[in-house]
């Protein structure tokens, strides 16, 4: 699906969006066809991205839509991976036009001078930065489409759905926005797996294998001098079927007993009765180094004791291996 656009009125953005949970090496490497197009790529984890074609036009002697009608054939050829185009003049088009493309993929092209008329009678959970509850409080006071909203006065819908959302909203909806395409590779993660034997359904022996896996991330990221400000669980089922959920840490850390917490609410999150596990995989997303994690006085005595004693414990298993200490749970799993 692409619209008919003069070459020199095309804009210059383009939003891509990769199939719904594309591993992540999948995405790295669409990341690296869309660097062949521009030198400017925003990553948007985890399965979209930005480009800023400005200065690739001339450069490839190709318009924009072109351009995007290339890239589907490279990830299709190289990749096996169809993705969504949407090219427009900001951000706000190109992401719109990209949600209007049917699965799975396709080029979307909005001429600049015609941005406002197209987006007009879109439903207004179709622009893009308008969430679920903002469209229903719209749809509540009869707004219904992006042209009423662009036709309401913006200090009604900033009004309706608060300051600095509902100016954002009023701006979006007539075309306005000045963001620019911010290059940012996509962020490192470090990730440690499970798989089982057998197909397990006894709770116990789960928890057990989470915990030696939140042991083995803490090590690893502390290896790495690195924190985790998010941990992704990820849930693989008999007959391949899969669960996953992400949660952002309250603070980055590498602890054990911080990336213990979050894991086993993202695991009571899966609401488990008698599911047959077939393997778990544990990521810490979005991670820093760990000297940029800032440190927090604590008059928890019980932690920082538990802190000294990770530190001594890291030590035994760098001399005698990851093996020989660790929590009696994992232990008695192994035995």
């Amino acid at each position: 699906m692409t619209a008919d656009v003069p070459a020199r009125q095309v804009s210059t953005v383009m939003h891509v969006r990769c199939p719904d949970r594309l591993p992540e090496e999948l995405y790295r490497q669409v990341l690296e066809q869309l660097a062949e197009l521009s030198p400017v790529v925003q990553a948007l984890p985890p399965a979209a991205a930005l480009v800023e074609l400005k200065g690739a036009l001339r450069y490839h002697g190709a318009d924009a839509r072109r351009l995007g009608e290339i890239l589907r054939v490279r990830t299709l050829s190289r990749l096996g991976v169809d993705v969504r185009v949407g090219i427009g003049p900001s951000i706000t088009a190109a992401a719109t036009a990209s949600g209007q493309i049917d699965a799975p993929g396709g080029v979307l092209a909005i001429d600049p001078d015609q941005v406002t008329d197209w987006l007009g009678p879109l439903p207004v959970e179709a622009l893009h930065g308008i969430g679920p509850r903002q469209a229903e409080t719209l749809r509540d006071y009869g707004i219904h489409c992006v042209g009423l909203l662009a036709a309401v006065p913006r200090d009604t819908v900033q009004r309706l759905l608060g300051g600095r959302a509902g100016r954002t909203a009023a701006d979006r909806a007539r075309g306005i926005d000045p963001r620019p395409v911010v290059p940012r590779t996509l962020p490192a993660s470090a990730s440690v797996r499970c798989v089982f034997g057998r197909h397990v359904l006894d709770g116990a022996a789960v928890r057990a294998a989470l915990l030696d896996l939140v042991v083995r991330l803490g090590r690893l990221l502390r290896r790495r001098d690195q924190a985790a400000r998010a941990l992704t669980l990820t849930l693989t089922f008999a007959g391949n079927s899969r669960w996953e959920k992400t949660r952002r840490l309250p603070q980055p850390s590498a602890h054990d007993d911080d990336l213990r917490a979050l894991a086993y609410q993202l695991m009571d999150a899966a609401g488990l009765q008698r599911g047959r596990l077939s393997g778990l995989v544990l990521k810490g997303e979005d991670l820093i180094g760990a000297g940029r994690v800032a440190e927090q006085i604590s008059l928890d005595g019980a932690r920082e004791a538990r802190l000294v004693a990770e530190a001594a414990i890291d030590r035994v298993r760098d001399k005698f291996g990851p093996g020989v200490i660790g929590p009696a749970a994992v232990f008695h799993r192994a035995s």
